[in-house]
């Protein structure tokens, strides 16, 4: 999922590279926390850095009448792409300024989303405008890489992610190429992608990319979301409700809008 600008190299084979994602177990996830935190169903639902609209479709085929946005007019034209003919409204919009026209019962931000933002302001930033944008009592479900995951999983390592594609009726492999750089004075990881894509037998297109994440604690989140007027409902180490541990992964964030 896209926060900002970019993924202009890897849009088109986002998915087909992060085939191991089960949307439909983490919208479950979603969906217990509906029930365990709302009085009712929300009818409308905002996928904030919504990608290439993964989850948006799956929630929007449960029910729901979604909203996505996403600041990346190639992850959008996935999304489009993938969706063509579901009644979901798609907008190209800086989740740290995005607007809707009403307000929304729920919003989700999948996929480390938050960790796109390189400040504390811009964090602060996003909070406010989806506590502005939720009914009242209105939920925000999100995650975050976890600390350990950016010193120990990301460090300065390197992967190198491979799979094949069927085009115009030939496989074609796509290999990418990823190496990271956390520096854990500052918080921020650097992520160095090339991606090669098979376009003739034995003939490869090359595009490359550079990212960015900054890992946030727990305490800190915690705070800012206090801070734009929310009560926090929960931090767990999985989609699970599990408790967060030292070798948590992923961070699951609920709060509620209290207004």
């Amino acid at each position: 999922m896209s926060g900002c600008e970019g993924y202009h190299a890897i849009a088109s084979v986002y998915d087909q590279l992060n085939q191991e994602l089960d949307y439909e177990r983490w919208a479950d996830f979603f969906e217990r926390c509906f029930d365990r935190f709302l009085d009712e169903k929300p009818m409308l639902v905002l996928d904030l850095a919504c990608g290439t609209g993964r989850m948006t479709r799956t929630l929007a085929r449960r029910g729901y009448d979604m909203i996505g946005v996403d600041g990346s007019e190639d992850m959008l034209s996935e999304a489009y792409a993938a969706g063509e003919g579901e009644p979901i409204l798609y907008l190209r919009q800086d989740m740290r300024s995005f607007e809707l026209y009403g307000t929304v019962g729920a919003v989700v931000c999948c996929l480390d989303s938050i960790n796109y933002l390189l400040e504390e302001s811009e964090v602060k930033t996003v909070f406010s405008l989806v506590h502005n944008y939720l009914d009242p009592d209105g939920i925000f479900l999100f995650d975050v890489n976890s600390p350990y995951k950016f010193k120990h999983v990301y460090g300065d390592n390197a992967y190198v992610l491979e799979d094949e594609r069927e085009e115009n009726g030939e496989v074609r492999a796509v290999y990418c190429g990823w190496q990271n750089a956390y520096d854990e004075e500052s918080g921020i990881c650097d992520f160095y992608l090339s991606l090669f894509e098979e376009v003739e037998e034995d003939l490869y297109r090359r595009s490359d990319e550079h990212q960015r994440e900054r890992c946030y604690s727990p305490k800190c989140l915690q705070s800012l979301l206090q801070s734009c007027g929310f009560e926090l409902l929960g931090i767990w180490g999985d989609d699970r409700f599990g408790e967060v541990t030292d070798t948590a992964e992923r961070l699951y964030f609920a709060a509620r809008a209290k207004k």
